[in-house]
């Protein structure tokens, strides 16, 4: 199977399951693939035949715009190493969820979530602690009983019932033939990417501006009012936010690859919800590129603040659009 199948596939799960989808990133370097949307739920997929290929410093970035948009980042593959991917098994790259193309479409088309996650050592399964216990109680076992019938220490078993060890799927089907009782938990695809982020990250404040980039003109920006997200694999150059907008960057002189990198700047604003905005270095031939709004370097040396900036965005915006 070649990436472009994979890909085509996966763009058919998503749409079958209401997605909404960009169209590919075919611009390289790429830190994902498709950008996806149905109601609040927002994905940005990295499509990797072998799935082991997914950088740290890629991973960095589809965690920084998944967060910084309200996305989540998710890899889609076919392979491991030297073996095809479980189907209905969550892998994780880098904190970022991975899975096969099946386990995609059961999660998403089928409402199917998996039950069993990869980690050192083997497949594993985390177990309804609670429902453990009672299950156990309900028949008179005690923890040296049932620990013995498996194989396992007591404490093993006790630290199954807090819910702070995963066993593995042998020991799982073993417990629920014994207790009579489905005992494992489904996996949340989305909120396993929460869990694996660092809590400082995720309760981190927000409304703190990030630092000035290094670029001149994000800098000018960011010197307006806007937060800045800078990106160095994407199709665009940086994300820019004020409390009223968001919008896609891209900066470069006005080039046949400047009009190529904005119709594909346009199709991820559209499902991400966002505007789309390139800064001409020089001269522009037109105000707009598809739903991407062009600004040139000395009309932006121009602008006062956010409000004007986010005025002559919105005018463009509407002249395309023929409002």
């Amino acid at each position: 199977m070649t990436k472009d199948i994979l890909i085509h596939q996966i763009i058919e799960v998503l749409e079958r399951a209401g997605f909404m989808v960009s169209n590919q990133c075919n611009i390289r370097p790429r830190s994902f693939d498709l950008a996806a949307r149905q109601g609040n739920t927002l994905l940005f997929c990295k499509v990797l035949y072998n799935i082991d290929g997914l950088n740290e410093e890629t991973a960095r970035e589809m965690k920084s715009l998944a967060k910084y948009l309200n996305g989540y980042p998710i890899l889609i593959g076919a392979k491991t190493r030297d073996q095809l991917l479980e189907d209905s098994v969550v892998y994780m790259r880098y904190d970022i969820p991975a899975l096969s193309i099946q386990t995609l479409y059961d999660y998403f088309v089928e409402n199917v979530p998996p039950l069993v996650s990869a980690a050192p050592g083997g497949l594993y399964v985390s177990i309804d602690g609670d429902v453990l216990k009672e299950a156990r109680m309900n028949i008179s076992m005690s923890l040296g009983a049932l620990a013995s019938e498996l194989g396992v220490s007591r404490r093993t078993i006790s630290k199954y019932e807090e819910g702070k060890m995963d066993a593995s799927i042998d020991i799982v089907l073993h417990l629920e033939e014994i207790l009579d009782m489905a005992l494992a938990k489904s996996i949340d695809i989305l909120r396993s990417f929460e869990k694996e982020l660092d809590p400082a990250t995720v309760n981190e404040d927000t409304s703190e501006r990030k630092t000035p980039p290094n670029d001149n003109i994000l800098n000018l920006i960011y010197t307006l009012g806007y937060d800045v997200l800078s990106t160095n694999q994407a199709p665009f150059k940086a994300v820019s936010k004020d409390t009223s907008s968001t919008f896609l960057t891209g900066v470069s002189e006005y080039s046949n690859a400047m009009v190529k990198r904005a119709h594909l700047m346009s199709s991820i604003s559209n499902v991400i919800e966002t505007q789309s905005v390139f800064i001409i270095e020089g001269k522009s031939r037109y105000k707009s590129v598809e739903d991407t709004v062009l600004i040139e370097r000395d009309e932006l040396n121009n602008i006062a603040d956010a409000d004007d900036l986010d005025t002559l965005i919105h005018e463009r915006s509407k002249r395309h659009k023929g409002e």
